[in-house]
């Protein structure tokens, strides 16, 4: 079995990294932890309920790397969803739409669908 480079140990970290802040915004909406400005706990069965579980639940699948090019191709569509149904209607551009952190979250998740979950992962295991 050949030994993974360091570009895979760097995925893995990035994964994990990207996976926590996301589930962060999942937690926010289903449990109301950490409190925000912006929103209390959503109704589950909502729009903003179900994205809430993508991203609290689709979030812990990716911190772990477990099905990694799946979920994230599922998350990087979620994303590319908040982007063109919340944010792109209040303008062309992402800063002022606010809508870059869905933007970024869509595609850091399209590479992850493509890349895999590196060596630090479940799905390495599997193999």
């Amino acid at each position: 079995m050949e030994r993974p480079g360091v570009s895979s140990y760097v995925l893995s970290v990035t994964r994990v990294i990207v996976a926590l802040l996301f589930m962060s915004h999942g937690s926010q909406k289903l449990f109301g932890f950490p409190p925000g400005p912006s929103m209390g706990r959503v109704d589950l069965f909502s729009l903003l309920g179900v994205a809430g579980v993508l991203e609290f639940f689709g979030g812990f699948l990716l911190l772990v790397g477990f099905f990694t090019r799946l979920v994230a191709f599922i998350l990087s569509g979620e994303m590319a969803v908040a982007y063109f149904t919340v944010h792109s209607g209040l303008g062309l551009w992402p800063i002022l739409n606010k809508g870059e952190l869905a933007m970024l979250y869509c595609f850091v998740f399209l590479y992850f669908s493509s890349a895999g979950g590196g060596a630090w992962s479940l799905d390495a295991v599997r193999q």
